[in-house]
């Protein structure tokens, strides 16, 4: 918080302001350095040092606050507007001016505000160029640029690097000291993410302008126009405050403000970077500011949400963030720099230590290379160019890197053109130096990157003469150069002019478009040393005024072209006719070189609303969501995997475009280059910025030759009509389907392959890095395997901040222009000092052996951060294994000739040039490499072991698996309601009934009970209702050695109901590839982990039937659609495995088993380890084995019930009597691997594999030892069919056994269970044909505890029984699917169906305190007094919030929610009265009252509170207070209240604010500012937040609510702790596991409540019985909102213990 005196003093820049002189005193101020002191026009008559509002500090004082009165210590809270992104830096003025145009039109009714608009603007740093444009005659003070480089802080990082950091204009807010006022004034820190500036121990005198140190003083400002620069980001941001208190009205303010920025406007900097260093230079040196030694840092206070507002010092800020590389013009006369031009005062050239003509030359050519702006100077040893390398090394502006290899140096000088967008230049020898060079060249001709080569010559008299190191070097670099001339000579009878306008065009043709090298041949005459020889200086004739300035010589304007829109019918107009007309459409992003051409790509692609597919070079192919659920942003289809579905034959055919946008021209796959040629004859526009024809297969009908931000101007503007919704949901759907398929067959690998390592570097990525990706397999690999992340974890701009902003990009760059293989590790090292990233280099082996040069040069760290170099080492090349030669050449001549395989160690190469070296083997290896590295100070080559052959075995895999994937998507009916790209069911409604069947026995999952006669399984049947009629079934079966029972899954269940009406589901396969998973996330807003395993099965089973009956289809043919109407025996039957408990002697259990043999079954699975010892088992097993002969499969199922020794004892038993395996022989996970080693009996998965969780492949991976041979698979237990799909995947993908296994369900999931099972086993035939595996033997699958149903819940149950044309005992997919198709209901043992209960919704009326109000009243549930809960909502919700978890918990009691008082529908009826309560307001205890009596009109009895936030706080004072009205009470994100009287005034003074704020602007625009704060930052990520907020807008009495939010303010309660030591009534606190506050908040009670009983606990460890803190796991403040499922669960037990 910010504090401030009133009366608010305003000085705007529409007065004059006299600068007047100090006052005297007996120590005048010694004043900071001024502005050039030759500069004859800096002050101006109408110059303004706009002061702005004045407040007294940027955080507020201990001392103040204790001594200000309630009256005397008012908040004012910014309103902050969220304006659309913009195309560039103008179009966010733009767009901040016209909101200001339209704010005059309606400007606010109050007295004092503040207003804030912001616009996310392209990412590329511009903070300092746009500070370096404002004219040297500002109309406006102040302005400054502050660094917020942490790292390599010198001037000459400025010009190096890319600088990011904030450029501000004006002030709208300044603090200074002052305590002249009793009135002190607060700008909140909760509402928007403003920054104060300023200096600390300064004492700033704005009317004299003029600074002098005085400590405890200071001076901070808000500005009034600034662009702050994050890695990926950049926000620009208009404040405007005003007061008329002050006698500055709105109007003054917004004057104030159009000054500034009109300034800004006409004085922006140029998109392109030609230019900005040179402003940088001429700017700096005109200011003329050495380093201050008084003023080193500018202090950076952000006032947000949960930041200190309070200090009992405020010198504590100087502790705040701070920049020590700043300027800052206060006005036309004072200003203040540090670490900007500390050599300005040596800038002016000067020839006179000149000794030679020589040096003289050189030096004029390194002085005009620097003032245009070429600061990067990389540098090859050699006696010729010593004139030129003495001259760049002793500049003080210039920084140069020196390499031995000039090849490497050269492709340095490449790697920095890429990352800055400037040339590096380049000095080297005369001779074969110069040859070096010409491979780097090549790569920069050929992809437009700026470069500058000055290399040293001998003169003409020693060409051609057999002289040392003498070739020709005339246009040695032929066509690839843009620029090429050879000076004579050094003379004084030249011109030295001659020399700089030949610099002056060389850069200009390197820097323009087309972009690329230009060659400066320089030949020089000994002396090449500085000696002394006389010369003229008549040569510099004409120079006297270049010498004193610092413009280059020649400066090229390029006059700006007419806009592209302007061209009449033709041109664009074609292309924008041809873009409106499109119905199958595809943007198509290539190579992209600068950050800026990635933002308007991407806002390109958010408006045309085409799949886009996004090439890795294009930064948008390795994108990072800023939200956890990027499927809710319709707005972007990106096709990621495009690539590989196009290994389909069907995909090929499917795909018809009809027009093409690409921009950028290179795209790395070669299968979507042949796509685009078979899609020709087709409209493809091509947009790039270069002339060249990029068009290799000849299709290309439209070339756009201008850069990417006018054509995407000219098509934002256009209303573009959507596409077909068959194109985009089919392409939506191919790519979701390959995507997973490569997600799982990556991660399914157990060994760290290559494609991993693509896959797991875009975790290591974040906004702050960029990529470096080399050539060959590297790329490739990158651009198939990489993905995007959904979860960005970027420390930079606020998420909120920018709410259309989905996604930042990664930078991602590559030598692509000829790609080769040379020049790499030294390019990406040069990259990494252009970019200013923490640059990740991917390179291969062969890579970087052909450049360990580069080491050297990594070596060095000139001026970058730290680097990751990653070195995929297949010991040869990759590459060359996925070629055709790789089938059609002996391997020796492969090895010999292609691979060149090597066995040179990389560790040693590193360890000879210093750098640090991790080598990896394994996923973990490389994760905690990625991160030690990323955190680590210094750079690190991670060294990736592979092989050859494996890396080509493995992508041949992913290749045909994602085929295969491919092949099964199938075209939309254009029938089917598509929404959102989407083919949709809608659900009507779910129900569900309560059976109780008799078994024949007890079922095996636990020990029988030796005295009971009847046996019973429960359950649930659900119906699913579409709104079309069409319904499917599903059971739901919990077992209670799965933690579940039947009250907890029937209260999910009710919660379901309510949730799942009027939900849409797609309808459109395949499935299970983490649809489900998704679906449940996204529409349904729960946590699929939080839903138990057995509803999640029932409801998949209920949808997945629905969708069959709908589609006229069975279960088996919407798992796997391409074996639809498959009557192959495979696709009929599925074998049965017969299931034994071991009770009994030897013989009785092998004379029990012939008797099932006979029957017909092939497999028995006998339960061991149930009595006795593992010698009796083995008995059994022996017995058995001797009884059925060694034809009839033998299974064992220890349920993990033996020791580590009781199991190796029992399996050297039976090792000979040929189990197929044993399920869970140990009790402990850990020595599964251990038992399969030492005893050699094969091993099945099935406990372990029960509690897997939702992240299965990561568990499984530790499992694929091949003595484990089967995985046992309970889809109810698993959490449904999804899950068990992934965990048979697995398996069958590591060639084990997948087998389906029930939990003792009825023939309703029984069936279900034979069409999955049946669906496995078509799985694995395929996979095994696709690996050419051998043919898998039929599997018996665990379903044979049908034998122990004595009743079932359909009145046909399915028939099992032995098939006459097999023999053996087998289910029917036909009958299967009857029993689905046909189902009906047994009644007699459905004991009861719930089919929904509506809301019982009614008003109360009641008196309190003369006041009349209609309370209104939500209820559900049973009508007894017994068990009543009564849910309190929290500020701005009402009862409707809790309806869901009350429906979930209707089945236990009667819940009732009420509308508080302000909120919703609860209305003051007396409104003669009205103006009364809004005068005084409702404390705690007023509505303690109302629901006091509340509660007495609706039950007699103690009721159970359920209370969040402020409804929490109400809901504690009447535990409290009132224990005879309350049971119990459920404390959610509560508090009991401040206790310190500084915080309680501050909140009540912030509270008064808001509710001021919420009475002037309105509901809407209070709940954008409000939800802004940090305290709902996990809120925000939900996948319903939109909703959730868009509900609080039912309030219509905002004058009511505004009053509540004054009255009931936590500064107002009276605070609670002291009466928590004495409570008596329970208490659960709940608190979300992300909200630090609020767990600290029940923490701190807990160790309070009941203390003064003697019940303090906590310390010691006792639990309190009177409080228990339950922490709901992945959300924040608003718990029950977020994940109310562990809710619900926490509220029932809780409730049960009370009862």
């Amino acid at each position: 918080m910010l504090l401030l005196t009133a009366p608010l003093s305003f000085l705007h820049s529409t007065r004059s302001l006299p600068h007047a002189k100090p006052s005297p005193s007996p120590s005048p101020p010694r004043p900071l350095p001024f502005l050039h002191p030759n500069s004859r026009h800096l002050r101006r008559p109408n110059s303004k040092v706009v002061r702005g509002v004045r407040f007294d500090g940027p955080v507020i004082e201990t001392s103040q606050v204790t001594d200000a009165g309630d009256g005397d210590l008012v908040i004012e809270t910014c309103l902050t507007r969220n304006l659309t992104p913009a195309l560039t830096l103008q179009q966010g003025l733009e767009r901040i001016k016209e909101a200001v145009e339209e704010l005059k039109l309606n400007p606010p009714s109050t007295s004092t505000g503040i207003l804030r608009f912001q616009v996310a603007v392209p990412p590329c740093a511009k903070a300092l160029s746009w500070f370096c444009c404002q004219p040297e005659q500002s109309a406006v003070y102040p302005l400054f640029f502050i660094s917020k480089e942490a790292e390599n802080l010198s001037y000459k990082s400025l010009y190096v690097n890319e600088t990011r950091g904030v450029f501000g204009i004006g002030a709208s807010i300044y603090f200074t000291p002052s305590n002249c006022s009793s009135i002190k004034r607060i700008i909140s820190n909760e509402s928007a993410s403003v920054i104060a500036y300023g200096f600390m121990d300064i004492n700033y005198d704005l009317e004299s302008s003029c600074m002098k140190h005085e400590a405890g003083s200071y001076y901070f400002f808000v500005p009034q126009i600034e662009l702050h620069e994050h890695e990926g980001s950049s926000m620009l941001a208009a404040t405007i405050g005003w007061s008329e208190s002050s006698l500055c009205t709105f109007e003054e303010a917004v004057s104030s403000y159009e000054l500034t920025l009109n300034q800004v406007i006409c004085h922006i900097c140029s998109r392109t970077k030609k230019f900005h260093t040179m402003s940088v230079i001429s700017t700096l040196r005109k200011l003329n500011l050495p380093a201050d030694r008084i003023v080193s840092k500018v202090h950076m206070n952000m006032l947000l949400a949960g930041g200190k507002n309070i200090l009992a010092d405020i010198m504590a800020l100087k502790q705040a963030p701070s920049s020590s590389q700043f300027c800052v013009r206060f006005s036309p006369t004072t200003a203040v720099a540090n670490k900007m031009l500390d050599h300005a005062s040596k800038m002016c050239f000067s020839v006179q230590d000149c000794g030679n003509i020589n040096t003289v030359w050189a030096s004029l050519i390194i002085e005009e290379c620097s003032r245009l702006g070429l600061m990067y100077f990389c540098v090859a040893p050699g006696s010729r160019s010593s004139p030129l390398a003495v001259a760049a090394s002793t500049h003080p502006l210039i920084t140069c890197i020196v390499c031995y290899d000039e090849r490497s140096l050269a492709f340095h000088a490449v790697g920095y053109g890429r990352g800055s967008g400037k040339p590096a230049v380049v000095i080297t020898s005369s001779g074969t130096a110069v040859s070096n060079l010409f491979p780097a060249v090549v790569e920069a001709s050929q992809d437009f990157v700026p470069l500058l080569l000055l290399t040293a010559d001998r003169p003409t008299e020693l060409q051609d003469t057999g002289a040392n190191q003498a070739i020709n070097q005339v246009n040695h670099f032929g066509s690839f150069v843009r620029f090429f001339f050879s000076l004579p000579a050094p003379t004084d009878q030249i011109s030295a002019r001659m020399v700089l306008t030949t610099l002056d065009s060389a850069v200009h043709w390197a820097t323009s478009s087309p972009c690329g090298p230009a060659h400066i041949n320089c030949a020089f005459r000994e002396p090449l040393e500085n000696s002394p020889r006389k010369w003229m200086l008549s040569c510099l004739k004409g120079l006297n005024l270049w010498m004193s300035n610092s413009e280059p010589f020649t400066k090229y304007i390029q006059v700006q072209q007419a806009h592209v829109s302007n061209d009449g019918c033709g041109g664009m107009s074609e292309i924008l006719n041809l873009i409106k007309e499109s119905n199958k459409g595809l943007l198509l992003i290539g190579a992209i070189h600068s950050e800026d051409e990635m933002w308007a790509a991407f806002l390109l692609a958010k408006h045309l609303q085409w799949p886009v597919t996004a090439d890795i070079l294009s930064g948008l192919r390795l994108r990072k969501f800023l939200t956890s659920f990027p499927e809710v942003d319709n707005d972007l289809l990106f096709i990621d995997h495009l690539d590989h579905a196009l290994l389909s034959d069907s995909v090929r055919n499917e795909i018809n475009i009809d027009v093409i946008i690409q921009i950028g021209s290179r795209i790395t796959s070669k299968r979507i280059a042949k796509m685009l040629e078979d899609c020709s004859p087709c409209s493809y526009i091509m947009v790039d910025k270069h002339p060249f024809r990029h068009d290799p297969s000849h299709i290309v009908t439209h070339r756009v030759h201008n850069n990417i931000f006018e054509f995407a101007d000219y098509v934002l503007k256009a209303e573009i009509p959507h596409l077909s919704k068959e194109w985009t949901t089919y392409l939506q759907m191919l790519n979701a389907t390959v995507e997973s398929e490569l997600s799982f067959q990556i991660c399914a690998q157990h060994s760290l392959t290559e494609p991993q390592v693509a896959y797991l570097i875009s975790e290591a990525l974040s906004a702050e890095s960029a990529l470096f990706i080399g050539n060959s397999m590297a790329i490739r690999d990158a651009d198939m395997y990489g993905r995007g992340w959904s979860q960005c974890t970027s420390s930079t701009a606020v998420t909120n901040s920018k709410p259309n902003l989905t996604c930042q990009m990664i930078r991602v760059a590559g030598n692509r222009g000829a790609s080769g293989i040379d020049g790499l590790l030294s390019t990406a090292v040069g990259f990494a000092v252009g970019c200013n990233k923490r640059v990740v280099c991917i390179i291969g082996d062969v890579s970087f052996l052909h450049d360990t040069n580069g080491l050297a040069i990594v070596n060095q760290r000139t001026l970058r951060k730290p680097m990751t170099i990653i070195v995929i080492n297949n010991h040869g090349g990759a590459i060359f294994s996925l070629l055709p030669l790789a089938d059609r050449v002996e391997p020796r001549i492969l090895d010999q000739y292609f691979y060149t395989s090597h066995n040179v160690s990389i560790r040693e190469l590193c360890a000879a040039h210093g750098v640090m070296h991790l080598h990896t083997k394994t996923r973990l290896d490389l994760e905690d490499a990625l991160l030690e590295s990323q955190h680590g100070g210094i750079d690190c080559v991670i060294e990736v072991e592979s092989c050859i052959d494996t890396n080509a075995s493995f992508h041949s895999t992913l290749r045909k698996f994602a085929c295969q994937a491919a092949d099964q998507v199938i075209t939309p009916s254009s029938q089917d309601p598509i929404v959102d790209g989407i083919s949709l069911c809608r659900v009507q409604r779910m129900e569900y009934s309560l059976y109780r069947m008799s078994l024949c026995a007890p079922h095996t999952m636990v020990s029988a009970d030796g005295g009971a006669t009847s046996f019973y399984r429960e359950g649930f049947i659900l119906t699913l209702y579409f709104e079309d009629g069409s319904f499917g079934f599903g059971e739901v079966a919990p077992l209670d050695i799965c933690k579940e029972n039947l009250l907890d899954v029937e209260e999910q269940l009710r919660f379901l109901i309510h949730m799942m009406k009027g939900a849409d589901i797609s309808c459109c396969p395949p499935l299970l590839r983490g649809s489900f998973s998704s679906w449940i996330q996204s529409n349904l807003g729960i946590l699929p982990c939080t839903l138990f395993p057995s509803v999640r099965c029932g409801l998949e089973m209920a949808i997945l039937n629905a969708i069959a009956t709908r589609q006229g289809s069975d279960l088996l043919g919407i798992l796997n659609p391409q074996k639809a109407g498959d009557t192959s025996e495979l696709a009929s039957t599925v074998q049965i495995c017969a299931l034994v408990d071991s009770n009994g002697t030897p013989a009785q259990v092998a004379e029990s088993i012939a008797t099932l043999v006979e029957e017909g079954f092939t497999a028995v699975k006998i339960k061991v380890a149930r009595c006795g010892s593992p010698l009796q088992d083995a008995a059994v097993i022996q017995e058995v084995r001797n009884k059925v002969g060694y034809h009839i499969k033998i299974r064992a199922d220890a349920n993990r019930k033996w020791t580590y020794e009781e199991a190796i004892q029992f399996g050297s038993l039976v090792k000979d009597c040929d189990l197929q395996y044993i399920e869970e022989p140990v009790r402990c996970e850990e020595d599964i691997i251990k038992f399969c080693k030492e005893s050699g009996l094969p091993v099945a998965l099935d406990e372990t594999i029960d509690s897997i969780g939702e992240h299965p492949l990561i568990k499984l991976s530790k499992y694929t030892h091949s003595g484990i041979v089967a995985v046992v698979i309970k889809p109810s237990v698993v959490g449904g069919f999804e899950n068990a799909a992934i965990i048979a995947q697995w398996a069958q993908q590591h060639q084990k056994l997948a087998v389906v296994s029930a939990a003792f369900e009825s023939s309703l999931a029984l069936s279900a269970y034979i069409q999955f099972s049946c669906y496995l086993d078509q799985k694995n035939s395929e996979n095994c044909a696709l690996m050419n595996y051998p043919a898998s033997s039929s599997i018996a699958h665990g379903l044979g505890t049908y034998r122990w149903l004595e009743e079932d819940v359909t009145a046909r149950p399915l028939k099992i029984n032995r098939n006459p044309r097999s023999g053996f005992v087998e289910a029917s997919v036909a009958d299967a699917d009857r029993v689905l198709r046909q189902f009906q209901f047994n009644g007699n043992i459905i004991h009861k169906s719930f089919t929904g209960e509506d809301v019982c919704i009614y008003r109360l009326p009641l008196d309190s305190k003369g006041i009349s109000f209609s309370i209104k009243v939500w209820e559900i549930g049973q009508r007894n007094d017994d068990n009543v809960l009564v849910f309190l909502h929290g500020f701005l919700g009402t009862g409707e919030d809790w309806i869901a978890i009350m429906k979930a918990l209707s089945g236990c009691g009667r819940c009732i929610s009420i509308d508080l008082p302000g909120h919703g529908g609860t209305k003051i009826q007396n409104h003669a009265l009205k103006d009364v309560l809004q005068a005084s307001g409702l404390s705690v205890e007023d509505v303690a009252d109302i629901l006091g009596k509340v509660i007495a009109r609706i039950t007699p009895r103690k009721v159970t509170l359920v209370g969040y936030s402020m409804g929490a706080r109400i809901a504690l004072y009447m535990a409290l207070r009132l224990p005879e009205k309350v049971k119990g009470a459920i404390i959610i994100s509560g508090s009991p209240g401040l206790t310190d009287e500084v915080a309680r005034k501050i909140r009540r003074a912030d509270d008064d604010s808001r509710a001021r704020f919420l009475v002037a602007y309105g509901l809407k625009l209070f709940l954008d500012t409000w939800y802004t704060g940090e305290l709902w930052n996990s809120l925000r990520e939900h996948p319903h937040f939109h909703q959730i907020v868009a509900d609080r807008l039912h309030h219509g009495d905002v004058q009511s609510l505004a009053k509540v939010l004054s009255s009931l303010s936590v500064g107002r309660q009276v605070p609670l702790w002291e009466d928590l030591k004495h409570c008596r009534t329970p208490l659960l606190l709940i608190v979300g596991e992300k909200d630090k506050k609020f767990k600290k908040i029940a923490q701190d009670m807990s160790l309070v409540i009941g203390s003064a009983n003697g019940k303090l606990t906590g310390d010691d460890g006792v639990p309190n019985d009177l409080c228990e803190i339950v922490e709901i796991s992945d959300c924040g403040h608003a718990a029950h909102l977020e994940n109310p499922l562990p809710v619900v669960r926490a509220l029932r037990r809780f409730v049960t213990k009370l009862n």
